[in-house]
């Protein structure tokens, strides 16, 4: 870091260390055994983040009509506790019992059963004792995923018929357990149009929040995704939280999935994971869920019999992972670059996190002493404030160039009103900067004035007070 003194690095927090985070981890598609969770467990633990999504499989629950085995999905949510993490559960999918497509289906992927009586009451049935059985260990689900996608609506999406399943679902999960949490939404494509055909039929009333997925190499389509959901939100039941409930990027260019056209490394997965999460917290999520812990299968296409239709892999995870011949991960699933930016930025971010307006002023005149380096203005730079837990205040900034063509450095220059001790963290490696003078210097009123500051095409952080 140009100009800069090391003094040391985080340290990492694990699940166990944190209260609550606004932070959280995918670890879909056990309902289709997709990787061993047994060798995943400890290391999500000690990334420090706390929600953890998972997905419910009603077929691999209910194989014999109306007889529900949650023994499978019993392991995993006692094992995420005990490691004190906070699982949540996306209610999915289809079942072969109710429905010719769903057995044609692997993994009844993208099959609603809204077409026949029978297949309401058995979703009903299944979606009530789901919420019971889970009453005293997992308060937040989420209704259904992607509905707004050919993928995951395979008849056809339609925003009225959402609409309809969100109300019936909530309803039965509710007689399940009262005080459950109901996310509806789970969109992915369309926050606008489709989602207010889909709040038009009463959904919000039913729901406690809304969640989207968005998929995208510009993190600045999130915060719009965000806002825009927060209009609808407002005027249709303003008490409604935004979650960010899936999204991440890929660490190599031949994956499968979102975002497979880019040329992706791990180093731009890890610039893309910060940005992303960055961007999520400060627009105001309740919290946001980064996909994936793991390398696995896509098989959101897959047909039953035919392994080559899920042989497709996608790299999202922050652990990696080989396949069999089966398309199950393998191998001891060894951690990414990106594992270790997350668990830097979770242990910097532990707790509520509350976004902040700082007093912070980015000066336009050109720095001296940037060592040949662009120098940035406020208007061509993100940034965002936040107020940590431990009572110190933390300025996050960056370049946002394309991350498929740029790898940018460059300088900037802050004036800040004294707000106690200033370092500098770089949640890439979690190292911790004092800034020495040259850089950092009062001027005549108190005010800290920094030169030639670094910035990068991910956010560093500007840290008034301490780093625990």
């Amino acid at each position: 870091m140009h100009r800069l003194h090391k003094i040391g690095n985080i340290k990492p927090k694990t699940a166990k260390d944190v209260k609550e985070s606004r932070l959280g981890i995918g670890f879909e598609k056990l309902d289709r055994d997709a990787f061993d969770p047994e060798k995943a467990y400890d290391k999500i633990a000690a990334l420090g983040v706390k929600w953890v999504r998972i997905q419910s499989g009603w077929q691999k629950t209910e194989k014999e009509k109306g007889v529900y085995d949650f023994a499978w999905l019993d392991s995993i949510v006692d094992n995420l506790l005990s490691r004190s993490l906070v699982p949540w559960i996306c209610v999915c999918y289809g079942n072969r019992l109710y429905d010719p497509l769903a057995a044609e289906t692997f993994g009844a992927v993208g099959c609603p059963p809204v077409h026949t009586e029978e297949q309401r009451e058995a979703w009903h049935n299944y979606c009530r004792a789901l919420a019971a059985h889970y009453k005293d260990r997992v308060g937040h689900f989420e209704i259904w995923n992607e509905p707004d996608g050919q993928w995951c609506w395979k008849h056809g999406v339609n925003p009225t018929e959402l609409g309809a399943f969100n109300i019936a679902t909530s309803k039965a999960l509710k007689e399940g357990n009262p005080d459950a949490y109901v996310i509806g939404g789970a969109i992915c494509k369309n926050v606008v149009s489709f989602l207010d055909k889909a709040l038009q039929t009463g959904m919000a009333e039913h729901i406690d929040a809304i969640s989207y997925h968005m998929y995208a190499f510009d993190e600045t389509s999130s915060l719009q995704a965000c806002r825009a959901i927060r209009g609808l939100a407002d005027r249709y039941k303003p008490s409604l939280e935004i979650i960010q409930g899936e999204s991440g990027s890929q660490s190599r260019a031949d994956g499968k999935g979102a975002l497979h056209v880019g040329a992706w490394t791990p180093r731009k997965q890890c610039k893309h994971l910060l940005r992303r999460l960055v961007t999520d917290l400060g627009s105001g999520v309740k919290f946001s869920s980064y996909f994936s812990s793991m390398d696995m299968m896509e098989a959101l296409r897959g047909r039953v019999g035919d392994k080559a239709s899920y042989q497709d892999y996608g790299y999202f995870g922050v652990l990696g992972a080989a396949f069999d011949e089966d398309g199950i991960a393998t191998g001891d699933y060894p951690p990414k670059p990106s594992y270790y930016a997350l668990q830097s930025l979770a242990s910097l971010m532990a707790g509520k996190c509350e976004s902040a307006s700082l007093p912070v002023f980015v000066t336009e005149e050109t720095a001296p002493h940037t060592g040949g380096i662009p120098t940035v203005r406020f208007k061509d730079m993100a940034s965002y404030g936040f107020r940590l837990d431990n009572g110190s205040l933390a300025y996050a900034y960056w370049y946002p160039s394309d991350l498929m063509t740029t790898d940018f450095e460059g300088a900037v220059s802050l004036t800040a009103a004294d707000m106690g001790e200033a370092h500098l963290f770089d949640p890439m490696d979690g190292a911790i900067y004092d800034i020495p003078e040259g850089i950092a210097e009062r001027d005549a009123f108190g005010a800290l004035v920094l030169q030639a500051l670094p910035i990068r095409d991910y956010p560093l952080f500007l840290v008034f007070g301490s780093i625990e």
